[in-house]
């Protein structure tokens, strides 16, 4: 049975058309399209995620998908031993005419109204802990995958290892010292965020299954590093700060939270993790060009605070000297 057949059948949708959206495969029917998602195992994360994409489909975001119900209701259907879960979307252009900076801090002052925190997709209050244990688990499995696959790739891994786990290991104690920081007000509190943002908010689409609950310093850390990745960040750093404070002032917490992230070599991190789990065949030339990228990155970062304004010795925020 095809999934258009499938569809039918669940959910009383008559697909016209199958095409890709965002890189992801989808069925149009009338002015929708609509998603069809496997669910292994993460189903309450999937149900968390839902009721924060319902929520900000309630608050005009318009290009928000959401998980929808079949005809018994409910909002899993198996299909050959599998769950599924169809997400709807609109189908039409959606490009706000508002800078990144205040985009996202609209966003999150929307997520922020949100008033139960998720228990199972929240990072809030959790850096510290959760980047001790991505870094121990990560450090066992490519040590593991290295000593069975003698290849460049896991070569270049290991002679990169001793420096990943160095410059983690100054991002934990750097947020350990920042957990302490009592300059925090209410833009502090937990929001609806993203687990890597990289300018969804202007997407035709919005993903439910990359929604989080976190601090707002995560969306921020996130964009930065995306762009302090590229060639000459400053001017755009410097609007995007000053476009987002003019919503949503920071507090001397919250640049520390930021600082903290740039820190932690997440990108990299993530790069290793997507090779672990799909094998993908040009794994290292993925790693050796972001590696090659990492002396600009941490030149970017060590600027970070000049661009923002930011005068750390007489706002004592302090500074890693070796970048």
């Amino acid at each position: 049975m095809s999934f258009s057949t499938w569809l039918y059948e669940n959910y009383n949708i008559r697909p016209e058309t199958k095409r890709w959206v965002d890189g992801k495969e989808c069925y149009q029917a009338e002015r929708y399209i609509y998603f069809i998602t496997s669910v292994e195992n993460n189903e309450i994360i999937h149900m968390e995620q839902s009721v924060l994409a319902y929520y900000l489909k309630e608050s005009s975001y318009s290009n928000m998908a959401i998980p929808i119900r079949n005809q018994q209701g409910e909002w899993l259907t198996s299909h050959q031993n599998t769950k599924y879960m169809v997400i709807q979307g609109s189908d039409h252009p959606y490009s706000p005419s508002i800078s990144s900076g205040t985009i996202l801090a609209q966003f999150h002052q929307v997520g922020s109204a949100y008033t139960y925190e998720p228990k199972t997709i929240s990072s809030y209050g959790q850096w510290k802990q959760l980047w001790i244990e991505k870094v121990t688990a990560l450090e066992e499995s490519l040590e593991k995958a290295a000593q069975e696959n003698p290849n460049a790739y896991y070569r270049l891994i290991m002679d990169t290892l001793p420096y990943l786990i160095g410059v983690s290991e100054n991002a934990i104690q750097y947020i350990r010292e920042s957990e302490e920081e009592l300059r925090f007000h209410e833009t502090d509190q937990g929001t609806i965020a993203f687990r890597r943002y990289s300018d969804q908010l202007y997407q035709s689409v919005m993903w439910p299954l990359e929604l989080v609950y976190d601090h707002p310093a995560r969306d921020i850390a996130e964009f930065l590093r995306q762009q302090f990745l590229q060639d000459d960040p400053k001017h755009g750093t410097i609007q995007f700060l000053q476009d987002y404070q003019t919503v949503r002032p920071l507090s001397i917490f919250t640049w520390r939270l930021v600082y903290a992230r740039l820190l932690f070599p997440i990108h990299l991190f993530d790069c290793l993790e997507r090779n672990l789990t799909e094998q993908q065949i040009d794994a290292y030339d993925q790693l050796h060009h972001l590696l090659q990228l990492q002396a600009k990155y941490e030149k970017h970062v060590s600027q970070f605070f000049d661009w923002a304004n930011i005068d750390c010795k007489h706002l004592q925020i302090p500074v890693l000297h070796w970048l």
